[in-house]
């Protein structure tokens, strides 16, 4: 078993590789509302990550083109009135509930992923997952439950930074990274993948108690989770084997299973996740 000491240094070396993921911020979500509504046309096939570049450009003027507007690139009122339901609607300009569909869907589907709540696809539509998602957040936000996105909840969405992990916890695996944590294609990664091969061993990031550990519906595969202090959580996914029970103590750097690809997974690695209080936070402000 790898010492606390061993860890720890392994974690530094690779701060090198990690450190540029950790600066590329939240993007803009009417930028990511706009590239939900060029997606929905086909027209927009990269990333949904609130950045202006010249992919988004393009599409623009390619959808300008279609609908026999100037083709300046540029998504004015003109532009989104001709991409209609997924152009309406700014956000904060109503409550988003059950049924609704729109720029703000979008853009609150964004904006919850960022605050620890992903919702599945970006598609600018409300729908079961996005109710869990708003309801998670209200709860985090200490927030009254109701699943639909008011003035209230809103303006703690803007109020609140994105959330950051209050520990710091070692690196669980030394190796490359994959993956980071942010959007991906239509949707967002809310972890970390460490690039490793089957049987690797996976060490805990920090002391703690096991509050799961065993085989994980929606994609995980074997999983196991460490309860840290302060209402933090260490997610270990996609497991070959787990070596703890729930509700084992656990120390920093001891082993929790191996690397592994079950669950929804296209190769062996480690998915790391850290959770505060329930949303998923970028790991690397934990580990990075």
């Amino acid at each position: 078993m790898a010492s606390r000491a061993a860890l720890l240094a392994a974690a530094l070396t690779c701060t090198c590789l990690i450190a540029p993921a950790l600066a590329a911020g939240a993007g803009d979500v009417n930028v990511a509302a706009l590239q939900v509504a060029l997606r929905a046309r086909s027209l927009y096939p990269d990333t949904i990550d609130g950045y202006s570049g010249p992919g988004t450009h393009a599409a623009v003027a390619t959808f300008e083109r279609r609908v026999d507007l100037p083709a300046d690139g540029i998504a004015g009122p003109r532009v989104r009135r001709a991409l209609g339901r997924l152009g309406r609607h700014r956000l904060g300009s109503r409550a988003i509930g059950p049924g609704a569909v729109g720029w703000d869907v979008a853009a609150l589907q964004f904006r919850l992923a960022w605050h620890g709540f992903p919702s599945g696809n970006f598609d600018g539509g409300y729908g079961p997952q996005l109710q869990a998602a708003i309801e998670g957040y209200q709860r985090w936000a200490r927030l009254g439950a109701d699943g639909v996105a008011g003035p209230a909840t809103l303006a703690s969405l803007r109020r609140h930074p994105i959330p950051a992990s209050p520990i710091r916890l070692l690196r669980p695996l030394n190796a490359p990274l994959g993956d980071g944590f942010g959007p991906r294609g239509n949707r967002f990664h809310s972890g970390l993948d460490l690039l490793a091969s089957s049987g690797a061993a996976v060490h805990a990031a920090g002391s703690g108690r096991v509050s799961f550990a065993g085989f994980s519906p929606g994609g995980y595969g074997n999983l196991v989770v460490v309860q840290h202090v302060d209402g933090v959580t260490s997610w270990y996914a996609h497991l070959s084997s787990i070596a703890v029970r729930q509700g084992q103590s656990v120390s920093a750097g001891s082993l929790v299973g191996r690397v592994g690809a079950s669950g929804d997974a296209t190769g062996p690695h480690l998915h790391f996740e850290v959770r505060v209080r329930g949303a998923a936070v970028n790991p690397l402000t934990a580990i990075g």
